[in-house]
């Protein structure tokens, strides 16, 4: 197959039109998940070359704070939720109504509230995909790791190589009471879920 939506600008407007209204639905989902503290934008949507992935996000060798939701199958891919060290943990000690941790280890019940913010944004963005592409997609329980931001990326983009030498890319931004912080969303779908995002899209009056 050829790169996905290369020079095909409806193609991107529609996938925008998607997300927006996936992070329109996540947003109110945090919103409540958070007691208001915490909403989401849609910054753009752009295909961009897989080795500018880490310069595209201004993710480097830093030890992030990461969560993932994994879609399995052929029509599958990952969605990588990456948090700085210091905002992970004020999220998490917000949900909890508690202390923002200091020990170098992450407890089991902060891990939890992280991998359940990540379970409230993830489903919005799948419950939206398998709208367009008609197909019910089961995504795993979201996990969560702390590890080198480029070495991660490089591992969720690996199949992709094989394919394909582009991404598609979905900014997020994430907002506290107006702040913007430093969070970000990556999206990274398989082949078999570019093909099916692209006939759906082809297939649209």
């Amino acid at each position: 197959m050829t790169e996905l939506y290369h020079d095909n600008n409806q193609a991107l407007g529609v996938l925008h039109e998607l997300f927006a209204s996936a992070t329109h639905d996540a947003s109110a989902a945090m919103c409540r998940w958070t007691d208001g503290l915490i909403t989401v934008t849609l910054d753009e949507v752009r295909q961009i070359a897989l080795e500018e992935v880490s310069d595209e996000l201004g993710i480097g060798d830093e030890l992030l704070t990461m969560v993932v939701l994994t879609l399995q199958g052929e029509v599958g891919g990952n969605m990588i939720l990456v948090f700085d060290e210091r905002g992970g943990r004020q999220l998490a000690a917000s949900l909890l109504q508690s202390e923002v941790g200091t020990e170098p280890e992450w407890s089991d019940i902060e891990k939890s509230a992280l991998t359940e913010t990540g379970n409230i944004l993830g489903c919005a963005y799948v419950n939206a995909i398998s709208r367009l592409i008609g197909t019910d997609l089961a995504p795993s329980a979201p996990y969560f790791i702390q590890d080198f931001g480029a070495s991660v990326l490089q591992q969720a983009v690996m199949t992709q190589a094989l394919s394909s030498d582009t991404l598609l890319l979905c900014e997020i931004g994430f907002h506290r009471e107006g702040e913007e912080l430093d969070w970000r969303i990556v999206f990274v779908p398989t082949q078999g879920m570019q093909d099916a995002m692209q006939r759906s899209i082809h297939a649209a009056p």
